[in-house]
């Protein structure tokens, strides 16, 4: 039979029309995600929703509560929202008890929930100190971006493993790899983050439990559109895809990770970050 384009494509066409489509393995799924009301968090929670998931949203701030639940049920998920303050861990047990109880399993933990409280270790002025970073605000982003995520996995943990498995994905940040001028305390929170990510793979694979992190470059979160314009410039002149990236971005990566298209994916920390890592 002599060769034809029109032959190649035609079959070419066939074989898509045929292939069904990869489901993520989502449907049904029982996702906590901390730091839910806003920003990276709250993308993420309408990701998941999208996929048939059930989300127990934790956030310190109720104000966004009602909001949040319908939004996730009009995006196609089950929602549950908790005030949870991750620093708490009489509060992260509880708050994952009632889950467990609510819809008997947990299957996926996104430890999201993260602050920031930025200034210069030493501030020089000519003899002296003009400023430092204060014990308050190095415990502060300590607490809440690196003990939270050892409370909350510690909590989901021994369900994930009565469950048969599961998939706890952390928020590290590209200022955990590269370190970052005037965030000792957060890049601190963050490398060590990556450094329990880690280890977590090495303890928890054997129960069919995985363990991934993220690390977002700069994303156009409330955080960085209230900066002032010269930074913003700044941050996308270094990122090689020229902007800055969207929560959904974020949300996206996670949702993969927790999908069963990434079921060999495991101790991985994945930059989702435009090319700051490599421009760098």
């Amino acid at each position: 039979m002599p060769f034809s384009e029109q032959s190649v494509t035609s079959r070419t066409e066939d074989t898509v029309q045929r292939k069904p489509a990869r489901e993520s393995g989502l449907r049904g799924k029982v996702v906590v995600i901390t730091g839910a009301a806003a920003g990276i968090g709250r993308a993420t929670a309408l990701r998941f929703a999208e996929e048939g998931a059930k989300i127990a949203a934790w956030d310190v701030s109720t104000k966004s509560a009602a909001e949040l639940e319908q939004s996730i049920a009009q995006s196609g998920g089950e929602a549950c929202f908790q005030a949870v303050n991750v620093t708490d861990a009489d509060e992260i047990e509880a708050a994952t008890k009632a889950v467990a109880e609510r819809w008997q399993r947990i299957d996926v933990l996104i430890n999201n929930a993260g602050i920031i409280r930025d200034a210069q270790l030493v501030k020089w002025n000519g003899n002296s100190p003009k400023s430092i970073m204060s014990e308050e605000m190095w415990d502060s982003v300590i607490n809440v971006n690196l003990k939270g995520v050892f409370l909350a996995t510690r909590a989901v943990v021994p369900y994930m493993i009565r469950g048969g498995g599961g998939v706890i994905l952390c928020a590290a940040s590209v200022v955990g790899l590269l370190g970052n001028f005037g965030q000792t305390n957060y890049v601190a929170s963050k490398a060590g983050v990556i450094g329990m990510t880690r280890t977590w793979a090495r303890e928890l694979g054997r129960y069919k439990i995985r363990v991934n992190a993220i690390a977002p470059g700069f994303i156009a979160t409330e955080m960085v559109q209230a900066m002032p314009e010269k930074i913003r410039e700044a941050m996308i002149a270094r990122t090689p895809l020229g902007r800055v990236g969207t929560p959904e971005d974020v949300a996206n990566a996670y949702v993969w990770l927790a999908s069963d298209q990434a079921s060999f994916v495991h101790g991985a920390v994945i930059s989702v970050d435009g090319g700051v890592v490599i421009g760098t």
